[in-house]
This record gives C-alpha cells, sequence and structure tokens, in this order.
C-alpha cells in the first residue's frame, strides 16, 4: 500500500507540473511568434504604440502612461506582499505539520507522508514563492524607474527606447511573478494529497487560457 500511495505522488505531481509549465511554453511561443492571438501581446503592442505617441510630445497619453504604470505597480506590489505572506506562513506551518504528519498518513488520498516526501512538499512550494517574490521586486524596481523616465520623456527625448525597454521588461517581471505565484499555489495543495494537484492544475490552466487567448474572449462575446 505504501508502494502505491508513493506512486501516485511521483506520477500525478510531475504530471500536473508539466501539463501547467507546457501550457506557458505552448503561451511564451504564440507570444513571440502570433502576439496579436494573446492579450500579453496585444498589450505589448499597444505599449509600443503608446510609446510612438509619447515621442512625438502627447501629454495626455504621458499622463495616461503614468496611470497605467501606477495600477501595476500596485498590483505587482500586492503580488509580492501575498507571496512573502505565504512564504511566512509555509515556514512556521513547516513544524506543525511535520507533528501531524501521522493523522494525515491513515488515508490514502493525501498520498505518501514520509519525512522525505514532506520536505519536498514544502521545499517545492517555498522554491515557486521565492522565485516569484524575486521576479515581482524586480518588476518593482523597473516600474518605479519607467515611472520617472517616462516623466523625462520631453527633456530627454533620444531616451525614448531605453524607457520602452525599461517599461516592457517591468511589465513582463511583473507577469513572470503573478505566473509563478499561480504555479505555486498546486504545489501547496500537494500537503492534501495528489489528487487536489491534479485538479487545482486542470482548473488553473483552464481559466488561464480563458484569460490569455484573444479568441476566449471573442466566445464570450
Amino acid at each position: 500500500m505504501g508502494a502505491a500511495i508513493l506512486y501516485l505522488d511521483s506520477i500525478l505531481v510531475p504530471l500536473s507540473l508539466f501539463f501547467t509549465i507546457g501550457y506557458h511554453a505552448y503561451l511564451w511561443h504564440n507570444l513571440k511568434h502570433k502576439p496579436a492571438l494573446t492579450s500579453i501581446g496585444l498589450n505589448t503592442l499597444k505599449r509600443k504604440a503608446l510609446f510612438r505617441q509619447l515621442n512625438q510630445g502627447d501629454d495626455k497619453k504621458g499622463m495616461l502612461a503614468v496611470q497605467s504604470l501606477r495600477n501595476t505597480l500596485m498590483f505587482t506590489i500586492l503580488t509580492a506582499t501575498v507571496t512573502i505572506i505565504i512564504t511566512v506562513s509555509l515556514a512556521a506551518l513547516a513544524n506543525n505539520a511535520f507533528k501531524a504528519n501521522r493523522l494525515l498518513s491513515s488515508m490514502d488520498l493525501f498520498g505518501s507522508q514520509s519525512g522525505r516526501i514532506m520536505i519536498l512538499k514544502f521545499g517545492s512550494a517555498s522554491i515557486f514563492l521565492v522565485a516569484s517574490f524575486f521576479c515581482s521586486s524586480m518588476a518593482v524596481g523597473c516600474l518605479v524607474d519607467a515611472n520617472f523616465l517616462i516623466n523625462a520623456i520631453g527633456e530627454f527625448s533620444a531616451g525614448c527606447g531605453y524607457t520602452e525597454t525599461v517599461v516592457e521588461r517591468g511589465f513582463m517581471l511583473a507577469v513572470v511573478g503573478n505566473r509563478v505565484l499561480c504555479i505555486a499555489f498546486p504545489l501547496l495543495l500537494w500537503l492534501f494529497g495528489p489528487l487536489p494537484v491534479v485538479i487545482s492544475s486542470l482548473a488553473l490552466v483552464w481559466g488561464l487560457y480563458e484569460l490569455d487567448f484573444v479568441a476566449s474572449f471573442s466566445r464570450i462575446a
């Protein structure tokens, strides 16, 4: 029975990760080759068009760009805050979970509760959470710099290309930080067994697909 439980953990969890990461690889491929099919690619194209208008000295577009940066900055700070709170809570929960793992070992649905598997559960979730916090923190720094650079475009028009690069870097880091946090949630559910990981991964990919691809919005409309 113990081997069967370990078999579920060793098959279902890597399969869920492969499914989730494979979806993001497919999204990245479409973003590079067919950006108009994805919402992220459309937003990138719109930002490039906005910067062309900023380079022509449109002050109203400059105010709109700064406001958009502010909204993204607040969302990125929220993502980083949620990530670090979950990381700290997970560290505090780890000690109690090792004490209570015998209570869960009697039920097969919770998967293996051995010491090595428990360390793997907490460690894998923590790695993704720390990576999300790192990307979100870098995104905050880029967006703050971009806010200052956009306000200085009128005086240093030659630096418009550099400003656009900083803005895109900040937005992409914010997206990566948010997606890594989303991938970390199924790993957090691994504490309750491999089946919740599979179900949550499928639900996550379905929800992200509806948000990422423009064709999904067309069907809803």
